[in-house]
């Protein structure tokens, strides 16, 4: 069953909350975890039916049941390796949320073209000089790399990545990339993102 984007969106806000209920927390209603992202409890529930029966009558969801169910669904049991490229600030932070592993995404390595970083470790990450991407994309047995970037490196970069065959990109940085149609890109867009905040609290 194909997943819309905003769907995959919605279920990866509830496994957040799931995650960070206590043990002794059995069971939790769609109630409560609309309450908490503020959306509507018929959306709640309308995703969840999704996944299968995860709740009983009057009781709510049992919370183990839809934390797997959520995992299952999203593919977070199937752990995929992958590679930063571009070692700045913004890299850094990412190869700093170790909360990526929890969802399937493994960052083994960083890559930078400043020699000062080179040979250096980010929490425990190796950066290399871009001209071993492809060895170590071998070694590593990566598909995803994500890209952090200057503007202005970014489609060069991307050249390379594509001559080693990654599958997958996602691209922090503002510029529009061009690959191959078997490429998957996606672009996190975070002034669009802060935009859409900005924009929605002033009508509301």
């Amino acid at each position: 069953m194909k997943i819309s984007n905003k769907v995959i969106n919605r279920l990866s806000l509830y496994h957040f909350i799931l995650d960070e209920l206590g043990e002794e927390e059995k069971y939790i209603s769609s109630f409560k975890i609309a309450e908490l992202l503020a959306v509507d409890n018929s959306q709640v529930r309308k995703d969840i039916r999704s996944l299968g029966n995860c709740g009983k009558c009057r009781v709510g969801y049992d919370v183990k049941k839809l934390k797997d169910a959520i995992e299952t669904t999203l593919g977070f049991k199937q752990t995929r390796n992958a590679f930063i490229v571009g070692a700045g600030n913004l890299g850094s932070a990412l190869a700093k949320y170790d909360s990526f592993a929890n969802y399937g995404l493994n960052i083994v390595a960083m890559f930078d073209s400043d020699k000062s970083k080179i040979g250096s470790y980010i929490n425990g990450k190796p950066v290399f000089g871009l001209e071993r991407f492809l060895e170590l994309k071998n070694k590593f047995d990566a598909d995803i790399a994500i890209l952090t970037v200057p503007k202005k490196a970014a489609q060069q970069v991307t050249d390379v990545l594509v001559e080693a065959k990654i599958k997958y990109i996602w691209n922090f940085t503002p510029h529009i990339l061009k690959a191959p149609d078997d490429v998957k890109i996606w672009n996190e867009n975070l002034i669009g993102s802060f935009l859409q905040f900005t924009n929605n609290d002033e009508k509301n």
